[in-house]
């Protein structure tokens, strides 16, 4: 980590934008970050953050311009379909050097480049939603003008909310179909245990505390212990048992395929999105 972060500004700060900012403030070495939302009542609840300076364009429609040129470091954190025409809002106020950070799905690195220029260091980022809470998985490509301080500028500023696996630009969409859909997937298991207990008699109420709280508590084990998944799902798996019967039935049902046929679907409509579809 660097001792502080240069300039920073989110254009953009929504769940997402809004999230990474959560993470900067936490970690207390942004002492200068400004933020651009649509209304006054978004960019007001992001203004009593320390450090933050929360812009609205409906208040000022230069915001987004004054915002990065201002910045060493602009997030763009928009709708995708929005992004060329704030590119073009924003690049001839760009200093040479800037780092622009991309956290749109779907809109290439080339697209940037294209835009903005040759003096600028173009970085796509794809977070995921854990972000929220400082636990997220964070992907991150460098364009072809970004140099390996660049990177490792960007890496930090990702760091204070998860962890960050660098990758190649067309490894992007892949990673978001694991660590970028990978919380619904979770969520969906829950809703489905969660019914299973109900199905067995228990109260919603009850149902639900277990299925959450044995997710949240294997993970939690997970991460403390640092063992590989399938050492700890043996542990709990005794020969002849219950758990290895069940374990049976969803071997049996091709959970691995199913997760692997799950995977390319998204997959293949993120390869849609991209080209218009």
């Amino acid at each position: 980590m660097p001792q502080t972060f240069p300039p920073i500004a989110i254009l953009g700060a929504g769940s997402m934008g809004g999230a990474i900012l959560q993470g900067l403030v936490r970690s207390g070495l942004a002492p200068t970050v400004t933020v651009t939302n649509r209304t006054v009542a978004k960019a007001a609840d992001l203004a009593a953050l320390p450090g933050v300076t929360s812009l609205a364009l409906e208040q000022d429609a230069t915001a987004n311009t004054a915002a990065a040129a201002a910045a060493d470091i602009v997030l763009v954190g928009v709708k995708p379909v929005m992004v060329p025409d704030l590119l073009r809002e924003i690049a001839p106020a760009l200093r040479p050097g800037t780092i622009v950070v991309s956290l749109a799905a779907g809109v290439t690195i080339a697209t940037f480049e294209e835009i903005v220029g040759g003096d600028v260091a173009i970085v796509r980022a794809m977070p995921n939603t854990p972000a929220v809470v400082g636990k997220a998985v964070t992907g991150i490509a460098s364009g072809s003008t970004a140099s390996a301080a660049d990177m490792d500028l960007v890496r930090a500023l990702f760091e204070t909310c998860g962890v960050v696996i660098d990758v190649p630009e067309d490894q992007i969409d892949a990673l978001s179909t694991i660590s970028g859909s990978g919380p619904a997937y979770v969520y969906l298991l829950i809703e489905d245990l969660t019914e299973a207990a109900r199905g067995k008699g228990f109260s919603d109420a009850d149902a639900r505390l277990m299925a959450e709280q044995t997710f949240i508590g294997a993970a939690a084990l997970l991460d403390a212990t640092g063992e590989d998944p399938a050492e700890l799902r043996r542990r709990v798996t005794s020969p002849k048992g219950t758990t290895e019967r069940a374990i049976a039935v969803l071997q049996g049902a091709n959970l691995s395929g199913i997760l692997s046929e799950a995977t390319d679907a998204a997959l293949a409509r993120a390869r849609e999105l991209a080209a218009g579809a």
